[in-house]
């Protein structure tokens, strides 16, 4: 009786109805966008830095990480590689060879970093071949080089121009070479553009005069979720090398998204305020309408404790029909933007640049953000149930039916 009663009375004034609903929708709507966009750029900061750079999980040689040198680089025996590519949620991986070395052409020279990569998987990893601007990519055993397109420019070389690469090897031999350039790549970021040269694997091997060896294994998981599964399982196949993760190799990342997440936290917070007490004053001001009506029904015999449980469905059916109506109307939104991420300029993207990350906020369209933000904004909604129950405890008739 109680739940048909409440039913009907939402619906006798349809205006009042919409207006509490309407409130909730919009609230709930404006609390899931805000999370969404917080979250989904720290995943995006996280998966593009470790798709350009480490990799979710990274296999070394002991000790490298502490001072990058190619003298604890490793010797990957192929069958722990078939082995990998048996855990599941694994994605891909790629041999890497760096080090570091002069580069220069006729009067101008620079320090850079050189990678040596095994072309089909790094573009599989990382999609360096899209951000090929001029030339060709890179081939298996290819006697050519790649080069960032800011570091051309301050070599001032030109495709096809051959240039002079000089610094240390494995075990402190002399590296040295003169290669021709065969490409040219835009990367993301100024301190990658102006520093970088990509060779083939097999040919960084040789000028580095570390055959067979690499200095580190980057490995992407299909979702960050998966991280500590395999990881585990890498561990497991590698015991004699050391395993990193990306928050380990970019521990300012990790902090900055923390204290990032920390203020967003006290964003949000604002916001529930904000929502609390939109609601609040729309159902003060709904309660105030219905003074009249709360004192006729006690007059006639209705027991106050009856009234309260009426107003209690009717608040709880509100709620539901505002939270619902949130979470359906907050898709489109959720979806366009997880679609078309925004990318930003101006300071926002020298921000982003000196981070080393892209500059593009990112949504997630993950279900927890529905379903948390929903339950956040319906207990909110439930707690202004407090209101007309006090109300009607202390009415007086008499009281009520004055202007």
């Amino acid at each position: 009786m109680y739940l048909t009663l409440s039913w009907r009375n939402i619906w006798r004034s349809k205006r009042r109805t919409l207006i509490v609903v309407a409130s909730i929708f919009f609230a709930l709507i404006l609390a899931i966008v805000m999370r969404s966009g917080q979250l989904g750029s720290y995943n995006f900061m996280i998966h593009s830095s470790a798709k350009l750079f480490t990799g979710y999980v990274q296999v070394q040689g002991k000790g490298f990480w502490d001072n990058r040198s190619l003298d604890k680089s490793m010797v990957m025996d192929p069958e722990k590689l078939k082995q990998l590519e048996q855990i599941d949620h694994l994605s891909s991986y790629t041999p890497r060879l760096e080090g570091f070395s002069l580069v220069s052409f006729q009067k101008n020279t620079r320090v850079s970093q050189i990678i040596g990569v095994s072309p089909e998987s790094e573009n599989e990893m990382t999609e360096i071949k899209k951000r090929l601007s001029r030339g060709k990519f890179l081939e298996e055993n290819d006697p050519g080089i790649l080069l960032g397109e800011g570091l051309a420019r301050l070599l001032e070389v030109s495709l096809g121009d051959s240039i002079v690469l000089y610094g240390q090897g494995f075990q402190g031999q002399t590296a040295a070479a003169m290669l021709p350039v065969k490409g040219l790549v835009k990367l993301p970021f100024s301190q990658m553009n102006n520093g970088m040269v990509f060779m083939s694997l097999q040919k960084a091997q040789h000028f580095f005069l570390a055959e067979n060896r690499i200095t580190s294994l980057p490995i992407m998981v299909e979702k960050i979720k998966y991280l500590d599964n395999v990881k585990k399982q890498v561990q497991e196949i590698f015991p004699e090398h050391d395993i990193k993760t990306w928050d380990e190799m970019m521990p300012e990342l990790k902090q900055n998204i923390q204290v990032d997440n920390a203020s967003g936290l006290i964003m949000i917070g604002i916001l529930y305020v904000v929502i609390a007490f939109g609601v609040f004053g729309t159902v003060m001001m709904m309660v105030s309408e219905r003074k009249r009506e709360f004192g006729i029904l006690v007059s006639v015999g209705m027991h106050k404790a009856k009234l309260m449980i009426v107003t209690i469905f009717e608040s709880v059916f509100i709620s539901i029909l505002g939270v619902i109506s949130g979470i359906i109307g907050s898709i489109p939104f959720i979806y366009y933007l997880y679609s078309h991420p925004i990318r930003l300029s101006g300071g926002a993207a020298e921000a982003y640049d000196k981070l080393g990350i892209e500059p593009i906020m990112a949504f997630s369209n993950s279900p927890s953000i529905f379903w948390g933000q929903a339950l956040v904004v319906f207990v909110i909604a439930l707690i202004t149930i407090l209101y007309p129950v006090l109300f009607i405890r202390k009415l007086e008739p008499v009281e009520s039916f004055r202007r």
